[in-house]
């Protein structure tokens, strides 16, 4: 079994001929989730469609369960087992949150693993069970994640990308949103890549992190390290540039 659940190498994509990511080797372990955070327009949300295959790819190589899946269509990355919630676009607001869970599962030909998805994600998100004959537009920006969130684990991923969970939240719904993945990841054991903006609330509930600047990688380590680092502020402005603490404690 490969240690890294995602890997790449070299990777350099971009969208047409602008170039957006450069040379960037990345690392996702097995069993953990890996936080990646940075300003906005850094390319974090890039390497996330770089993974799934659907951004223009110049050159370097992309590992899945050790696996070269660098000339892999998207939607057979799908099948083989990569989770993706992308930042927008996640539910389908007219249909029923029923019938987006069911839609979810489509590509999934076990009847009885689908009814086993559908009970874990009720258990791990009670607040759907009261909402599913509603419209998932009405729901609330936290409700609508949650049932984004429910609908990639419906098709049983083997690994789960998240783009911007706290994207257009309310405060006090950020914190909520990224324990819930926390404990999603405690619960099923599921490694979970999530992209976001807000560093010190996801490196919270990280294992691993890296910082993201101007397309490649500006701090790689574990993700307590980075929350606690005197100068984490600066490093995600820009200011500093540190590729090993060791460097700023001497």
């Amino acid at each position: 079994m490969a240690d890294y659940i995602i890997e790449t190498k070299g990777l350099n994509v971009g969208y047409g001929p602008i170039h957006v990511i450069y040379d960037l080797d990345f690392k996702a372990p097995d069993g953990e989730v890996t936080v990646i955070v940075g300003p906005n327009g850094v390319g974090k949300s890039s390497l996330l469609k770089a993974i799934m295959g659907t951004i223009t790819m110049y050159s370097g190589q992309i590992f899945f369960q050790g696996k070269d899946i660098t000339r892999v269509k998207p939607h057979e990355r799908t099948m083989m087992g990569i989770g993706y919630m992308p930042q927008t676009g996640n539910i389908f607001s007219k249909l029923t949150v029923e019938d987006n869970l069911r839609m979810a599962s489509y590509i999934m030909a076990d009847k009885d693993l689908v009814a086993e998805k559908r009970e874990m994600v009720m258990e791990l998100f009670p607040r759907l069970k009261g909402y599913l004959k509603r419209d998932a537009g009405t729901l609330s920006g936290g409700e609508r994640q949650m049932l984004a969130e429910s609908m990639v684990l419906m098709r049983d991923p083997r690994v789960m990308l998240v783009d911007e969970p706290t994207a257009g939240l309310m405060p006090k719904l950020v914190t909520d949103v990224l324990k819930k993945l926390e404990e999603m990841a405690e619960q099923t054991g599921l490694p979970i890549i999530i992209v976001e903006q807000r560093a010190r609330r996801a490196l919270e509930v990280g294992d691993n992190a890296y910082l993201m600047r101007g397309g490649v990688f500006t701090f790689e380590g574990s993700a307590q390290e980075l929350l606690n680092h005197p100068l984490l502020t600066e490093m995600y402005l820009g200011a500093v540039e540190v590729h090993d603490l060791k460097t700023i404690r001497e």
